[in-house]
């Protein structure tokens, strides 16, 4: 069966059948064919103690249980859409609001933001609107990320740390610390209100998700 197809920048196309079944954002189908099941699901492929766990974080979306035997189509708000295919290596770390779709064989989990970077992380979760924690998907199969005007790969290689406006950050992969600096002294911090004076450094290997705009989903 075919994975994950892109009919333009802001549609997906996603095979359903025996053995694939995804969880979905919810309100995110837009069509569909074929005996297809949508239900709604509260753990979205965790057991209770991580969904309990991700309730008291904040860290989730209201997500569908899709199963059955056809396709269906996915987009969410004209938001464009990412498909990132996991192998197994890496794990994928991104907000659960911007999760549009991702196959029900993935592990999702929910990791706090000092994990990866100590106190920096903290301030950077409450710098960005994201909070204090973050979901992690892991396993193979793949998954779709939401995003405003598109993502670039921005790869992260040792001694290569990348420099990305907090706003602006998506998701990252692999083997990746990540801390937030200040590019201008504090006398300059005075008066501005600018995202820009805070930076979010991610160091180590792997790849950095930057979308094209610095506003939120």
């Amino acid at each position: 069966m075919a994975g994950y197809q892109s009919i333009n920048s802001k549609m997906l196309q996603v095979p359903i059948g025996p053995g694939q079944e995804v969880f979905s954002k919810r309100g995110a189908m837009l069509a569909y064919t074929g005996p297809v099941s949508f239900a709604p699901t509260a753990t979205a492929g965790q057991g209770l103690g991580g969904t309990i766990g991700r309730a008291v974080a904040g860290e989730r979306s209201a997500m569908m249980h899709v199963t059955g035997q056809g396709s269906v189509l996915f987009g969410h708000g004209g938001l464009y859409v990412t498909v990132i295919d996991l192998d197994g290596a890496d794990n994928l770390y991104v907000e659960a609001d911007r999760l549009l779709v991702h196959d029900a064989s993935l592990q999702v989990g929910t990791m706090f933001m000092g994990e990866q970077g100590g106190v920096r992380g903290i301030v950077r979760g409450a710098v960005t609107g994201q909070g204090l924690f973050t979901s992690t998907l892991a396993g193979h199969g793949s998954c779709a990320v939401l995003s405003h005007g598109g993502v670039m790969e921005l790869p992260i290689s040792q001694g290569r740390p990348v420099h990305v406006d907090p706003q602006a950050y998506v998701a990252h992969r692999g083997q990746v610390q990540n801390k937030l600096t200040t590019a201008v002294g504090l006398r300059d911090l005075v008066g501005r209100g600018s995202g820009e004076a805070f930076q979010l450094e991610l160091s180590g290997l792997g790849v950095v998700y930057v979308q094209a705009s610095e506003r939120k989903i």
